[in-house]
């Protein structure tokens, strides 16, 4: 413990969560499911909810006074320190600062009710790196990373006086408030640009900026088309293939090969860092190999994602959870791909009109998908003009994005510096702390 916080001033203490502060937490909640979930109720706190600023207690779910009374060490109250303890979220911490109604939390989180800490040093503690690192370094679970209640308890916390405790804090607030309002705005501004990528995408595929009469698509998310563009399914351009199953069988043999899966297709870009290997015998390469130029669509996970293949790998097949899309003539794979992406961002890949997108993207359904087919010399045209376009948005993101990273680090590293004491923050450039 003490190896963690080994710098800390002289006249600090170093000491551990479950001496300043009581740790509550469940696995589950006595079978607790969504269909018990009302309309109104009790607020039931997930993860989401605590990852922001500020904890969300509107966009939540709502369990019956019954199920809330279950639990009363984990009944919310102000100055309550939320800790994420399951999953991808695991470390991300909270403090309820107001609470507009009562409320809980599910599994996922446990609720640390400080004693002998001031509640919003001890969150500030725990989103420092040395904290975050010990998090990181004990997580267990089956598959899932999870921390566990006594590694919760077995935190170090550095302790400064009453009165530091809540300088530090104060001062981390307007630091932090500062930062994390500049991330919220470069945060949305990501979120506008890929917006904005995504309306280029579709004003091209329906030929929004092409001269001369238009008429109906037939399609009711795409609207009007220019007059002289035919309106197709997929299959009379394209000839789609499902990839090869998967079974114990196919993955131990002498024709052991790479292939892709879901996972290696994002959109317009495959990762090749990870392939697996399966058997192809011979009699079967031909019909499931991909070549360069083929697009690859995914067929579950996020249905329509796709992404050309450009001949990373000299050989490479592929596993059913992708559609092989392989030009019949003149038409591009580039224009497929736009308008699969146009497709998926209005959802067209729905139930029956829902809303929900659908599991799955079978081979019938892809085939007989119709889109709008200009001439091939205009299909060129157009790709080529968006691609320019999209590349442009793509490099002013990763600027933003590198933004985002460096802000990040910075909050981190101050947070750490704070409660490590390696700044005096009633010195500290530019703000007053009383």
């Amino acid at each position: 413990m003490k190896g963690a916080f080994g710098g800390i001033p002289k006249h600090w203490q170093l000491t551990r969560v479950d001496r300043v502060a009581s740790v509550n937490a469940r696995i589950g909640w006595k079978a607790l499911t969504a269909a018990e979930y009302q309309e109104d109720g009790y607020a039931f706190l997930a993860t989401p909810n605590i990852k922001s600023a500020e904890i969300d207690f509107e966009n939540v779910n709502f369990i019956s006074e019954f199920r809330y009374e279950e639990s009363p060490d984990l009944k919310l109250a102000t100055g309550d320190v939320l800790l994420a303890k399951d999953g991808n979220t695991l470390g991300i911490v909270n403090i309820v600062r107001d609470l507009p109604r009562p409320a809980t939390v599910n599994g996922s989180i446990a609720v640390l009710r400080a004693h002998d800490v001031d509640p919003n040093f001890l969150r500030y503690v725990i989103a420092s790196d040395i904290t975050q690192s010990a998090i990181s370094a004990v997580k267990d679970g089956m598959g899932v990373p999870h921390l566990f209640q006594r590694d919760i308890n077995r935190l170090a916390v550095p302790l400064p006086s009453a009165e530091e405790q809540r300088r530090i804090s104060r001062f981390l607030d307007v630091q932090i408030g500062h930062t994390d309002d500049v991330i919220a705005k470069r945060t949305r501004q990501l979120a506008l640009l890929g917006e904005r990528e995504l309306s280029a995408v579709f004003h091209a595929v329906r030929g929004a900026s092409q001269s001369g009469q238009r008429k109906g698509s037939g399609l009711a998310w795409m609207g009007s088309v220019p007059e002289a563009w035919a309106v197709a399914a997929v299959s009379h351009h394209y000839e789609v293939l499902l990839g090869k199953m998967l079974n114990q069988e196919r993955v131990e043999g002498e024709y052991l090969r790479p292939y892709l899966r879901n996972t290696n297709v994002q959109w317009d870009r495959i990762a090749t860092h990870d392939l697996l290997r399966m058997n192809f015998p011979p009699g079967e390469r031909s019909r499931y190999e991909v070549r360069a130029g083929d697009l690859l669509i995914c067929e579950g996970g996020e249905p329509g994602r796709s992404a050309i293949w450009r001949g990373e790998v000299g050989e490479i097949y592929y596993q059913k959870a992708l559609h092989r899309a392989r030009p019949r003539g003149e038409s591009s794979v580039r224009w497929l791909y736009y308008c699969m992406r146009a497709a998926t961002a209005l959802n067209v890949f729905a139930v029956e009109g829902n809303t929900t997108t659908i599991a799955h993207l079978t081979g019938e359904q892809l085939r007989v998908l119709r889109f709008p087919f200009p001439p091939r010399e205009v299909q060129d045209q157009i790709t080529s003009e968006l691609d320019e376009e999209v590349r442009s948005l793509r490099d002013l993101a990763n600027r933003v994005g590198e933004q985002l990273d460096l802000l990040a680090e910075r909050r981190s590293a101050l947070i750490t510096a704070a409660v490590t004491g390696q700044i005096d923050v009633t010195t500290a450039r530019g703000v007053r702390v009383p």
